[in-house]
């Protein structure tokens, strides 16, 4: 890479269940001053902005352009939107830094979930000609892999719920958290996957900013650079992978340069239990790697956000010193299909 970008700033919202009384603009925007107060910097000042959103969840086309307004109609921006978790519009603003086309950009993210019935709307990602017609939803289909991870001998549900425990528990330090502390495992939503397995529906945002060089340093006391970043996909058709390993994540992790040297934290995308189980074994991962200590999804999981919200905490514990080298996942799709991953590194201190 001819340029290094770098992360400089992170903010996001207080997820909750519902946001009843708030629009997506109106949910947004406190989170979009916030990232920008971080750094100083003003719209106007912004040279690339990306977005990552669904249509689905908002139940209207081209419903991105409303939360355009939280950014705001003057002067003139170089827009971008991607119908995907923000992560992948990081990654979108990333590559339009490395061109030299910009030295600033923006991305946010942003999901309301409440509104309808997350696992029929999450159904529309699904093959149209076979899976979809079946309307198998995201946790039946968790379910299926989780239980193959059992069946492999991978995992069991003791070792579920510990998952679900730890990252509960490291939740309890983080303000913007949708659950935290003990909670009980609870019922079976989709055997073998309990309550305490599954992430809670909610609402939520998320923003971070990507400067350029020396520009990273006039606005960040320690930038977190983007050292590496790949994203790869797994065929569509479920009935031809093995559910109890992620190849592309392996594969994007490698091309990130992810194994060259040993990471200190790992933020994963994991929304169930059972996916972290995938994702260490696929990014080998030891037992002396803090993984998730935001939570993860497993303590908030707003669609379309979440995965931005990886990379962003990744980041904030390189900004403020509390990680040297970390690993920050992100994923779309059903059962870990499309996986994004950055390798961030600070300063030498």
């Amino acid at each position: 890479m001819t340029r290094q970008i770098a992360v400089v700033a992170f903010a996001q919202s207080d997820h909750r269940r519902t946001t009843d009384e708030l629009s997506e603009v109106e949910m947004l925007m406190p989170v979009l001053h916030e990232v920008l107060a971080r750094t100083g910097l003003k719209t106007a000042d912004i040279g690339f902005t990306c977005s990552g959103s669904s249509d689905y969840l908002a139940g209207r086309a081209f419903s991105f352009t409303m939360t355009l307004d939280g950014v705001g109609a003057w002067p003139p921006i170089s827009e971008s939107h991607v119908e995907m978790d923000g992560a992948f519009a990081l990654y979108e603003a990333w590559s339009k830094l490395l061109t030299g086309d910009a030295d600033t950009a923006l991305v946010y993210a942003y999901g309301k979930s409440s509104p309808g019935s997350l696992r029929d709307v999450l159904t529309r990602q699904l093959d149209p000609y076979y899976l979809a017609p079946l309307w198998p939803d995201s946790v039946a289909l968790a379910a299926l892999q989780a239980q193959a991870l059992i069946d492999a001998g991978a995992t069991d549900e003791n070792a579920l719920a510990a998952i679900g425990a730890r990252s509960r528990a490291a939740a309890t330090a983080n303000p913007h958290a949708q659950l935290n502390g003990p909670v009980p495992q609870g019922d079976y939503v989709v055997r073998p996957l309990r309550t305490g397995d599954c992430p809670p529906i909610g609402d939520g945002a998320a923003a971070v900013i990507l400067a350029a060089g020396d520009r990273a340093r006039q606005l960040c006391p320690r930038p977190a650079w983007i050292r590496g970043l790949d994203h790869r996909v797994e065929p569509h058709a479920l009935g031809v992978r093995d559910l109890t390993d992620s190849p592309s994540t392996r594969l994007a992790a490698e091309r990130a340069g992810a194994f060259e040297r040993p990471v200190d934290t790992a933020e994963l995308h994991a929304p169930f239990s059972s996916q972290e189980v995938v994702l260490r074994k696929a990014l080998r991962l030891g037992e002396e790697v803090v993984v998730n200590p935001s939570g993860g999804a497993l303590a908030a999981n707003p669609v379309m956000a979440a995965g931005l919200i990886r990379i962003g905490e990744a980041a904030a514990r390189i900004h403020r010193g509390a990680s040297d080298r970390a690993l920050a996942h992100a994923t779309s799709g059903p059962c870990l299909q499309q996986n994004l991953i950055a390798v961030l590194e600070g300063d030498p201190r």
